[in-house]
Order: C-alpha cells, then sequence, then structure tokens
C-alpha cells in the first residue's frame, strides 16, 4: 500500500478551529459559571472601658473633698457598639444597609438603635458613578470630612453622592438638604435639632494621582447652610439660611521610606447668628519607615483663635464683643485623630463658646516586635493661637501610650494611656484643674468577623 504524506495544513486547520471552540466554550462556561450577585453580612461588636481623672472636662467636673478643698471628679465606664453590615453587589449595583446599636452599659433607655447606613450606588463603566442615603463619608485624612469611628455613634451624613473615578481623577459632588418632617408648617423651612447639623451642605472634592509618581493633592470646597432664626434687624424669621464656606486643599508626597503630608483650609462666610466668619487652619507631618517594624513622626497643627478672647475668673461672667469670628472649625472630620487622644480640643467646647484656637506640635513612633502586636507613643505641646490677657499661650503637654494585639483575623484587643500636665491657662479655660496631672486610660475588644457570604 503506497505510503501518503500528511496533510500538514490540514491537520493546522483542524487544531485551530478546535482550540477556537474549546475556547468560546470555555468562555461561555466561565460566562454561566461567574456569579454575578454577592451578598455578605457581617458583625461589629466592640466594648470599650474607660477610665478618666480630669478627661473630657467640662464646668460641672469638680467635687469638693472632706475637707473643703476642690477636687477633680473621676468616672469610669463602659460603652458598647453593635453593627451588622448588610452588603449586596452585582456588576454595576451595590447597597449597604447597617443598624447600629449604642451606649453605655446599664445606661436609662438602654441606649441608642438606628441605621448607621442606608444607601445604594450605580457605577457605569466608564467610571461615573451616583450614589445616595445615609453614608459615611471619608475625605483625604479625615480632618474636615470623616466618619470619627472613635466615637460610638459615629458620623454619617444623607446625601446625593454623584462623581467620577479613573485614570488618575476622582471628582465628588455631594448635595444634601435637610427637614425636620415632611409637612409645611406656618414656621415653614425650619430645621433645628434634627439628625444632621447642618440645613443644607453642597461638597465639591477633586483628587489626582500623579502617574508613576507618589504624590496625590486634592482640593475641596463646602458650601454649607446653618438654620438662622434671626434677620439682621433681630426680628425672627424662620425660614431665614445663612451660608458659611470652607475652602482649601491637602497634599501627600510617599517616596520610599518617607511620607509628608499637608493641608490649608480657610472658612469665610457667616455663622448662624449672622456673625462674619474669617478663620483658617494649617498642617503638616512628616513620617519616615525605614523598616517594616518601627517608624517615626513629627508634625504641628495651627488653628486660627477669636481675638480679644478675655478668660473671667472662676464665678464671675466674661462679656467680650466679637465682631467677626476667628476661630477655626474642624466641621464633620474624625477629630480622635488628631489634637491629642485625650480629646480637650474640638471635642468639648471652651468656656462661653468661643476659641483662642490651637498649636499643636507633636512627636512619636510606633513599633510592631511581631506581627500581631503594634505599640505607638506620642507626645504633644498644646497652646492657643490667640494671645490672652494676663496668661501665657501654653495649655499642656500630653504623653500617649498604645498598643494593639490581633488574638485573630477577626478579634483584637487594643488599649492606651494619656498623661496631660495643664497649665494654668487650661486650668482657667476648661475649668480642668491644674493641680494635679490629668490621666484617662482605656481598653478595648473589638470583634468583627463575616457570618454570611453567598454569590450567585
Amino acid at each position: 500500500m503506497p505510503f501518503k504524506p500528511i496533510n500538514i495544513k490540514r491537520w493546522l486547520l483542524a487544531a485551530a478551529v478546535l482550540s477556537c471552540l474549546t475556547a468560546t466554550a470555555q468562555q461561555a462556561t466561565d460566562s454561566l459559571a461567574q456569579p454575578k450577585n454577592q451578598f455578605d453580612v457581617s458583625l461589629q461588636f466592640m466594648a470599650r472601658g474607660e477610665t478618666r481623672y480630669g478627661g473630657l472636662p467640662s464646668t460641672d467636673s469638680r467635687k469638693e473633698s472632706d475637707d473643703g478643698d476642690e477636687k477633680i471628679a473621676s468616672s469610669n465606664f463602659i460603652m458598647g457598639r453593635v453593627r451588622l453590615p448588610i452588603n449586596y453587589k452585582r456588576d454595576w449595583l451595590e447597597a449597604r444597609v447597617t443598624p447600629q446599636h449604642n451606649g453605655v452599659w446599664g445606661q436609662a433607655g438602654k441606649g441608642s438603635f438606628n441605621l448607621y447606613e442606608a444607601w445604594a450606588k450605580l457605577t457605569a463603566n466608564n467610571g461615573l458613578f451616583a450614589q445616595v442615603g445615609r453614608i459615611a463619608l471619608n475625605y483625604d485624612d479625615e480632618r474636615i470630612i470623616g466618619s470619627d469611628d472613635w466615637a460610638m455613634a459615629a458620623l454619617a451624613h444623607d446625601v446625593l453622592r454623584l462623581g467620577y473615578e479613573g485614570h488618575g481623577h476622582k471628582a465628588h459632588a455631594i448635595l444634601a438638604y435637610n427637614q425636620n418632617a415632611e409637612v409645611m408648617t406656618s414656621g415653614g423651612n425650619f430645621y433645628s435639632g434634627g439628625a444632621q447639623p447642618y440645613k443644607t451642605m453642597q461638597t465639591l472634592w477633586y483628587h489626582y494621582d500623579v502617574p508613576r509618581f507618589p504624590l496625590g493633592a486634592s482640593l475641596l470646597f463646602m458650601n454649607i447652610g446653618m438654620q438662622s432664626d434671626k434677620d439682621n434687624i433681630g426680628t425672627f424669621e424662620r425660614e431665614r439660611t445663612i451660608f458659611q464656606h470652607l475652602l482649601g486643599g491637602y497634599v501627600k508626597f510617599t517616596p520610599k521610606h518617607w511620607s509628608a503630608s499637608a493641608s490649608y483650609y480657610h472658612q469665610f462666610g457667616h455663622n448662624e447668628t449672622n456673625m462674619k466668619i474669617d478663620a483658617w487652619m494649617a498642617s503638616g507631618k512628616v513620617t519616615f519607615k525605614p523598616s517594616p517594624s518601627y517608624d517615626f513622626t513629627a508634625g504641628f497643627d495651627y488653628l486660627s483663635g477669636d481675638k480679644y478672647f478675655a478668660v473671667p475668673t472662676e464665678g464671675t461672667i466674661g462679656m467680650t464683643r466679637h465682631e467677626v469670628i476667628k476661630g477655626f472649625s474642624t466641621v464633620y472630620g474624625s477629630h480622635h485623630k488628631f489634637y491629642g487622644a485625650m480629646d480637650f480640643f474640638y471635642v468639648s467646647t471652651y468656656l462661653f463658646g468661643f476659641t483662642p484656637g490651637l498649636q499643636n506640635a507633636y512627636i512619636g513612633c510606633s513599633y510592631r516586635p511581631i506581627k500581631a502586636l503594634d505599640l505607638s507613643t506620642s507626645y504633644h505641646y498644646f497652646a492657643t493661637a490667640t494671645k490672652l490677657e494676663d496668661m501665657d499661650k501654653t495649655l499642656g503637654h500630653e504623653w500617649e501610650f498604645q498598643a494593639r494585639y490581633a488574638l485573630t483575623r477577626d478579634v483584637a484587643l487594643s488599649a492606651g494611656v494619656s498623661l496631660m500636665w495643664g497649665s494654668e491657662t487650661m486650668d482657667r479655660l476648661k475649668r480642668s484643674g491644674n493641680e494635679s496631672t490629668l490621666r484617662w486610660g482605656w481598653l478595648s475588644l473589638n470583634i468583627n468577623p463575616r457570618i454570611f457570604s453567598i454569590k450567585w
């Protein structure tokens, strides 16, 4: 039988056709097998015990001892928070609902229950998106807009957020309008004492990351509408909305082993009593990380203060006329991250409402001896920004120690101790008591597992 040579072209063609058919079949199978929907339920349980001796001062924080001398009252308590984040996602739609309960153990009324988050988000293939509902907003370093997660109730906003993200650019527009009820009354569009601190809010945020270079920068503009009871001549006009504005930027540079960030913001417009606002703040921070195990940090914050800040002695009333508000407001930021862990500034208020501003110079370091353990310490020097009458600007010195240990992937223990050496100026401004060291310690347990997940 004569030998027939193999037709190589025919075999190559058949192999190519078979390969294409196999790839097409595999693509179709993968497409059918690829889940389009994802549903997750998580749980966050957090309990934090605190002991305070002069922490978070207020005008009634003192009591008399048996010998008649005044001393600072101490407090010990446990706070708790439970969240149940429920998430749904498919290629163009995402939604989240997070019920939350928080309060002090043993609190009358058994704490508060609310919806911390409840939103839906639509995303297009070209990077455009629309998100609506109650959203925990976090921007840049969270100094101006942040969720303030240290506070048990935390902070979320009822807003419509529109934006674009792609090719190194991020642009967001945030719109909010709040009302006490849907029924119109004789008072008109009056908003006071509601779930949000403002009546209207419009925010524009733009961020750009430089390609192939460790530099990112942001611009932020906020227009905040506050309810005013009175017009310029003192008569009631319940529908009047007065606007204050904030404009500024944030930049971060992260070369190898280094991180440097800076920000500047200016506030202007009028507050709800129609007083003119002209305030500003600036900050800078540098971190050196020579090893994954440790780093060193130094920084400085300056927040402008009100002029002619008169401080009366205890038991007297101070009368100071302010024509312009010079004290900077940190509005809706994560305040606990800045200005010292004891939260003497921009969490509790000064006497009579006005502020002398703040200078905060700090240094710190962190160390990770093992993978699951993080240790850190920092020192803060505090001073007023405004020159005070008959008093030094120095407010005090604060030293902080913190530790975090991850028991498992879902369970972590954290602890911290802060010591504050307040000056006479601090005592007169905050009624904090400078006769001894102010102390604050805390221990926190955080359990955050995913308890259910399904894809289909």
